[in-house]
């Protein structure tokens, strides 16, 4: 131990506790990275087998703090955007790591090239399971410039590789997690610990540090084995965290403002730090950040059935979760002169307002309301059928780069129109928008006909993809669905450096292991396969059980979590039966 941290260890230590787990963990860093594959495959196993029995305490939990209403659908959330996704990334790396030797686990995996040269790397589908459970929906792994389909093993799995030096060396990493979504901290803490090699003390958000009372005992294994620390605070433990001797590495999900208080300092020393180049925190920051999200909704030829569906899809874009995502729909793009966009937004509107909903939980939601409707003079107030309430508003881009530059992180949706009815022409100028005046890189979504990509053409519509750049790209999805996929990489778009940090650096998830992702683009059906060739109304669709008005997400959400537990062909008849009844 260095004289430095022997200090921070002495009585006088206002965190005394804090400083037994530090060294603890810095203890077993060195030995952490000398763990065998096999045995970080057998963590995996225990972490399932932890988990699933306080599986539904915990998305019951995560429910009621949110004000979600007991049995209602929306329960559904807590289980996909909690242990389901939790599963889902335990299943994926057991996978990864049983192969990744001789990056065998890339052996199954298609490779493409790009219009510009850049490589694509086809995730999923990947199994019979995708197949079944993920029908029609494909996603894509877009590697950084300079990565070819000969060298795309030698950019993989690199903490993994024999010949590096990378694994050689322990690190101990902090990891401040997410107040939203519950698998966030724990998926963030399992990049850390496998696909970079460093022992973790996780700090959670104090909006659900409730959820400690389950990855206490789902996390256990690598509890156990001192290579996990999971402890609750307020601020002042995080900046004693963050400058502590033993943190070597920090990553951050949560809001701008506080990673540049951590990297700059706060109040006008920060600001002064900010503006010579002098950050008061040196260690190596990654980070997922906010943004201002567009949804981009190209005109075509929409039957009422497809306005019907895509507004649920746009309507779950902005209110999943109460609109508390950093990658919620905060701009809707809509063209100006589709015949269709009156009925769209009205059918929109009336989606919204039938909807459940829970409640303001996450701390200044009012307040940034409150901000959105002062500077949205024509906002407008949708009530919704239970729940609060949701504000609409038009945005005239030439004056209000408050909406452009804010994120709101509440239930708040700005509608923009741009000029043009050709299609590619706007797309285009739609792309542009998204670049140039929205802040931040972390998603996008376009909605669009297939016949109008065959109208563009597939392969200029890809050369257009390559424009936009943000993080995940969703095509007829919602960029959430890249979250929930353990194999997609999720993060910024690559670029942003600590003093114009937008939606942060780094990429997470990526249970493939890439060195040098850029982006995913996940992309599905304009609409879902009907019930069998006769049933073609839309009443009778199924909807995908993310949307907010599924009726049966709840049973859905914990059928897929069960199935990710153990999956089996035998579980797939009364997950289809729901399904078709959502």
């Amino acid at each position: 131990m260095n004289s430095t941290a022997q200090s921070i260890q002495s009585a006088t230590s206002p965190y005394p506790e804090l400083d037994r787990e530090l060294e603890t963990l810095a203890g077993n860093k060195d030995k952490w990275v000398n763990t065998s594959v096999a045995e970080r495959i057998a963590i995996f196993a225990e972490i399932k087998e932890c988990l699933i029995p306080i599986a539904q305490a915990w998305a019951e939990t995560a429910a009621r703090k949110k004000g979600i209403a007991e049995g209602s659908p929306l329960v559904g959330e807590e289980w996909l955007s909690g242990p389901y996704t939790v599963l889902a990334y335990c299943n994926q790396m057991m996978l990864t790591l049983s192969k990744v030797a001789g990056k065998k686990h890339l052996d199954s995996i298609p490779v493409r090239t790009l219009p510009n040269g850049q490589v694509a790397a086809r995730v999923l589908p990947d199994s019979i399971w995708d197949h079944l459970l993920f029908s029609g929906i494909t996603v894509d792994v877009w590697m950084q410039p300079g990565v070819t389909k000969a060298s795309l093993a030698q950019n993989t799995a690199g903490t993994y590789d024999e010949k590096s030096m990378l694994h050689k060396k322990g690190k101990l990493a902090l990891v401040l997690g997410a107040g939203n979504i519950a698998a966030i901290a724990p998926l963030d803490v399992f990049h850390k610990l496998f696909a970079e090699n460093q022992v973790v003390m996780l700090k959670m958000n104090p909006v659900n540090d409730y959820l400690i009372e389950f990855l206490t005992p789902a996390l256990k294994p690598l509890i156990d084995r001192g290579v996990l620390r999971i402890v609750r605070g307020a601020t002042d433990v995080g900046q004693y965290l963050c400058n502590h001797a033993y943190v070597e590495e920090i990553h951050i999900t949560g809001a701008g403002a506080s990673h540049d208080a951590i990297v700059w300092g706060a109040g006008e020393e920060g600001r002064a730090n900010k503006a010579a180049g002098t950050p008061k925190n040196r260690r190596s920051i990654s980070s997922e950040l906010g943004a201002v999200c567009p949804t981009i909704v190209v005109p075509g030829p929409w039957t009422s059935a497809d306005i019907s569906f895509q507004a649920e899809q746009v309507a779950t874009q902005k209110l999943h979760n109460s609109g508390f995502n950093c990658i919620a729909c905060q701009i809707l793009i809509v063209p100006k002169d589709w015949t269709q966009k009156t009925a769209f937004l009205s059918k929109l509107e009336q989606t919204i307002a039938s909807s459940d909903g829970g409640g303001l939980y996450y701390p200044g939601a009012k307040d940034r309301l409150a901000g959105f409707a002062a500077n949205n003079p024509k906002a407008r107030v949708l009530r919704r059928k239970s729940g609060e309430d949701v504000l609409i508003a038009p945005l005239d881009s030439a004056s209000n780069t408050y909406a452009e530059s804010v994120e709101v992180f509440a239930p708040a949706l700005n509608v923009t129109e741009l000029s043009g009815n050709d299609p590619e022409a706007f797309l285009k100028a739609a792309i542009d928008y998204a670049n140039n005046q929205l802040y931040g890189t972390l998603g996008a979504n376009i909605v669009i006909h297939p016949k109008t990509i065959a109208q563009i053409g597939r392969a200029r519509f890809e050369e257009m993809l390559i424009d936009l750049r943000y993080g995940t790209i969703a095509v007829n999805a919602w960029t959430g669905l890249g979250f929930l996929t353990p194999q997609a990489t999720w993060g910024a778009f690559p670029g942003h450096t600590l003093a114009d940090v937008q939606s942060g650096i780094g990429t997470v998830h990526n249970s493939l292991l890439f060195d040098k992702p850029e982006r995913t683009v996940v992309e599905a059906p304009f609409k879902p396969f009907p019930r069998n060739l006769l049933s073609l109304s839309f009443t009778l669709l199924p909807r995908p059980p993310w949307f907010i008005t599924n009726r049966k997400s709840n049973i859905l959400g914990r059928l897929l979590a069960n199935f990710q537990y153990r999956p089996s062909l035998l579980k797939i008849p009364r997950i289809f039966l729901n399904a078709l009844r959502g």
